[in-house]
Formats: structure tokens, sequence, C-alpha cells
């Protein structure tokens, strides 16, 4: 089996759509010991040949915009390779890889936009989501556009402040203490009903 298969193997079927989005130590360690190596090659300007078709751009999304932030909770590099997966997530958007790849597996290409502190990032991921996602893409969408909703109000995504070692508004501080990211999914709700 290929690394690039490997890689897609393990995020897909090990870890599968129920460990995507939940935070345990164990997962994150086994990411740790497992991929810090490729993440790493990726930061410093590997893994490039990796992008040239849909399964090899995909698993180079899952290094560089997915396993980061397993890998490095509350800490800036979670959000070190981010520029590079927006770049490779473009480019495999533009040339159609990610018509190529399944649903829900798809989203992994919108994924990086989503976490984007650029507003036109943002707005092209909603509409990657809907207009891509026709089967999967509820629940992607409403993130989506909380993460949007976010970016509009803030120009930033607040929760990654203390990471960062940048200085919160007043407003970003409510924001922390009150609802956060989980009212604006919940706002979002109340206004679909």
């Amino acid at each position: 089996m290929s690394v690039i298969d490997e890689v897609i193997e393990f995020w897909l079927s090990e870890v599968g759509p129920k460990g995507w989005y939940i935070s345990t130590e164990a997962l994150d360690q086994k990411i740790r010991d497992t991929y810090m190596d490729l993440w790493t090659q990726a930061l410093n300007g590997g893994l490039h040949e990796w992008t040239s078709d849909p399964r090899g751009a995909l698993a180079y999304l899952l290094v560089t915009d997915q396993f980061p932030r397993n890998m490095f909770r509350e800490d800036p590099r979670a959000f070190a390779t981010d520029p590079r997966a927006r770049a490779v997530a473009k480019h495999a958007v533009d040339v159609g890889f990610d018509m190529k790849i399944d649903e829900p597996e798809r989203q992994f290409f919108y994924l990086p936009l989503m976490h984007s502190e650029c507003l036109t990032d943002q707005d092209r991921c909603v509409r990657l989501i809907l207009t891509r996602m026709p089967k999967e893409g509820a629940s992607n969408l409403l993130h989506a556009r909380a993460h949007r909703r976010v970016i509009r109000r803030f120009g930033r995504f607040p929760y990654r402040n203390n990471a960062l070692a940048r200085c919160s508004s007043e407003d970003e501080k409510n924001f922390l203490e009150q609802s956060g990211y989980g009212g604006i999914v919940e706002e979002l709700k109340s206004e679909s009903d």
C-alpha cells in the first residue's frame, strides 16, 4: 500500500466519519506518532508531488489540514500548514479533483476554505458545499455558514486567539464566554426553522 493510500485508509476507514470531529487524546497521539514526519515534510514544502491527482490531493489535504488540528490542539502549529492546504484545495477544485472523490470524503477539499480567516474563502466554501455535496452536505453546510458568520463578525476565529498569542477584543471575549461557536450554530438552526 502506498503512503497516500495508507493516509486515506487511516482517515476514512479507521477513524471514519464518527471520529472526524471528536477530540480524544488517544487519536491525537496516534496521529502524532504515525504522521508527524509526513506533516513536517509538508510544512517544509515536501509532498507536493502528491497533489497531481485526486487521491494524492486528498491525502495531502488530510496531512496539512486535518491532522495538525489533532496533533497540535491549542498550539500555533495546528494552523501552520493552512496556507499550503488552502492553495492545494483551490487548485484541486479548479481542476475538478474534488468531484472525483465520493461524498462525504469530498468535504476535505472544502474544509481548508472553511478553516480560512478570509471571507472570500468562506463564501466559496459555502457555495461549494451547497452545489457539490448534494447527498451529505446539510451538516457541512450548517457548519460552513457558522464559520462564515464568525468571520463576518470578527474577521478571524476568536477561539484561535490563545493558541496564536493574539489579544482578544471585548466583543471576542464576550463571544467566547457566552455562547461561542455553538451559539452561532444554534442561531443558524433556529433561522432555518
